[in-house]
């Protein structure tokens, strides 16, 4: 099906994820970009690298709302993403947003992002304004290799998926529609709760056998082949050395930082008590990110760091 590309997005949001995400989209697309973000020196850096006449940054969120056909949000948190969007005067939903698509990527709790959807919905009195949840998984490596997923609060059989398919695949390898509105977190927050997990059991069981005398990188490749593999331990295992090309052997620098995993992890509690969804593994995972994330030693440290927490003596 032959779609109307968008001809000028909107970007909120040069993080971590955002930066390369954005950088991809105009590698793969012919469109122009306006851009926001709270730091002045990344939207400096992220408009000196692009391509001449193509990048323009806007003094608030409004601007890029009033500038933009679609308009692309990730950032941290819930909080921020009310801000992005209902802030008087220089939010989104202060501009322009007849006939505009909304794609908000950050993970953050379900209520929330349904509240700010149905404030897009009545910003527009002609009911010609879209917003969607596509929240992404695949890490900063993912996002730079243009191969991340997006989980998408859309019914495959809507008529905008088609549309949202042909944006995203600009900056990811696999868009996968959910269901419909909120699903898209409510599949993320479900991944992250597994990821969260599997990175912590991995790193037990590297310990446990690395304890036993066999070295990491055949332990690794053994449990690559056998039932516990999984793609935490043959991608970005988190004992150093094991993955050379990973953050966790560049002094977990980079990727996903232990602090967001930890709010993602009580996020998915949260989700899993509103919706009566039990959970065992949880509470004591959550402990651990909890720990490592308040330790100054791995704050702001990749999340698979937590191998660090477990094996590190405490103080």
């Amino acid at each position: 099906m032959a779609v109307d590309y968008p001809k000028r997005f909107g970007w909120v949001g040069l993080g971590a994820m955002g930066f390369p995400m954005a950088t991809q989209l105009l590698q793969n697309s012919s469109a122009n970009l306006w851009i926001f973000d709270v730091d002045q020196r990344v939207l400096n850096r992220f408009a000196s690298d692009a391509p001449d006449g193509r990048v323009r940054i806007a003094t608030n969120a409004k601007q890029v709302a009033d500038e933009s056909e679609c308009i692309l949000t990730i950032v941290p948190a819930g909080k921020h993403v009310k801000e992005v969007y209902l802030s008087p005067e220089v939010g989104l939903l202060a501009g322009n947003t007849s006939g505009k698509v909304f794609i908000d990527c950050s993970t953050i709790d379900i209520e929330t992002s349904k509240t700010v959807g149905d404030a897009v919905k009545m910003s527009d009195p002609q009911n010609s304004v879209a917003f969607f949840d596509c929240p992404v998984s695949g890490g900063t490596a993912g996002a730079e290799k243009g191969i991340i997923t997006f989980m998408c609060g859309i019914a495959a059989e809507d008529e905008k998926f088609p549309l949202i398919h042909a944006i995203l695949k600009t900056m990811g390898k696999s868009i996968l529609p959910m269901g419909g509105r909120g699903l898209g977190l409510a599949a993320k927050l479900s991944n992250n709760y597994l990821s969260g997990i599997i990175a912590l059991a991995t790193s037990e069981a590297m310990n446990l056998g690395m304890k036993l005398g066999i070295d990491p990188k055949i332990l690794s490749d053994c449990l690559d082949k056998g039932s516990a593999a999984n793609w935490v331990n043959s991608t970005v295992n988190p004992v150093p050395g094991v993955c050379p090309d990973a953050v966790t052997s560049k002094g977990y620098e980079g990727g996903f930082k232990v602090q967001l995993m930890e709010k993602d992890m009580k996020l998915a509690a949260e989700a899993a008590h509103n919706a009566g969804a039990k959970l065992v593994l949880g509470e004591t995972a959550i402990g651990a990110y909890v720990s490592a994330a308040s330790d100054p030693r791995y704050r702001d440290k990749d999340s698979r760091v937590v191998y660090k927490w477990l094996v590190d003596p405490r103080d």
